[in-house]
């Protein structure tokens, strides 16, 4: 870990804090209820999503639905910071699956007892500055004050490579501020922050309603995150107007997985298979222009992140 994320991070609790333990807890003593009352009711499968209002707690509220629809499983996303603290769950036990940006997946130093259950979306990295700004690339953010991402969230790892990619790895060389979505969309708006970094949909809703943004083009980013970590990163374009009024830009995709701890049932992880395969439609959350992976050709595609045996097992039987 660089210097600059050691900086940012020690600021903050360690990412299975106290409030995460309390929501484990909760949920176990909600299943142990559960259980003693409803004479061997079955446990929920609990899911480490993401802050209300982003991509992950979207989709994994979908998610969530479609099992109850289908009577399958019953799913139970739990609040997090995002990709950072769903690991930190799914390794602690906390969780039985969870969402993840790939580069934070593949970065687990023990992700030996993870594995995926689909490549479901696209996630778009992006640095937004108020319409006014005289910021006008990532290099100008030199001196001045960042949102670098949420705590317990994949964006903080992947800001911290994006400023290295334009010489400013460096603690001085930005103010960094690690903050919720929405906290750091109310610091844009009221000039307490110059800039700030997320990974979401598009549009991100804490920052769609705020007006008077703009963002940052990344083409040049791309390229040098592409030849320092690998094909993990790619070009993405964000359509114009997405934010009010504003031209399309370039920035960075990145995967997002749905994950599982690797003693998980097969047979959970192969009804969460049906779920992506039988109801894509019913999983876009509105944050999801051109961003969805929801069929099996590009489900499997999670990179370095193996399948779980369930998942591969099911994908076999439905197409082959």
């Amino acid at each position: 870990m660089s210097s600059a994320v050691s900086s940012a991070v020690s600021s903050r609790p360690p990412v299975l804090d106290r409030r995460s333990a309390l929501r484990g807890l909760a949920a176990l003593t909600a299943v142990l209820t559960a259980t003693a009352c409803g004479g061997g009711a079955v446990a929920p499968v609990r899911l480490a999503a993401g802050e209300p209002g982003g991509f992950f707690w979207d989709f994994c509220g979908l998610l969530a639905a479609a099992a109850d629809r289908a009577g399958s499983v019953h799913l139970e996303p739990v609040v997090t910071g995002g990709s950072a603290e769903n690991l930190q769950m799914l390794h602690s036990g906390h969780a039985d699956l969870a969402m993840s940006l790939s580069d934070t997946a593949q970065d687990d130093t023990a992700a030996d007892g993870l594995a995926a259950v689909g490549r479901v979306y696209e996630n778009y990295f992006q640095v937004a500055v108020l319409e006014e700004s005289p910021i006008g690339s990532p290099a100008e953010l030199a001196g001045r004050v960042v949102s670098v991402g949420a705590p317990g969230s994949g964006a903080t790892r992947l800001s911290e490579r994006v400023l290295a990619a334009v010489g400013l790895a460096a603690p001085s060389a930005v103010r960094r501020v690690v903050q919720s979505m929405h906290a750091a969309a109310s610091a844009l708006k009221a000039g307490s922050v110059d800039a700030v970094m997320w990974a979401g949909g598009l549009p991100t809703p804490a920052f769609a309603n705020i007006g008077g943004i703009r963002l940052l083009d990344l083409t040049t980013v791309v390229d040098t995150l592409r030849l320092r970590h690998g094909t993990t990163y790619e070009a993405v374009t964000v359509p114009a107007d997405v934010y009010g009024s504003h031209p399309a830009v370039t920035t960075v995709g990145v995967a997002n997985l749905l994950l599982a701890r690797g003693d998980v049932a097969g047979s959970v992880v192969a009804t969460m298979v049906d779920l992506l395969l039988d109801q894509p439609a019913s999983l876009v959350p509105a944050q999801a222009i051109g961003s969805q992976f929801l069929d099996a050709q590009s489900l499997i595609q999670t990179g370095a992140v193996p399948l779980h045996p369930g998942a591969s097992a099911e994908y076999r039987r439905r197409h082959g």
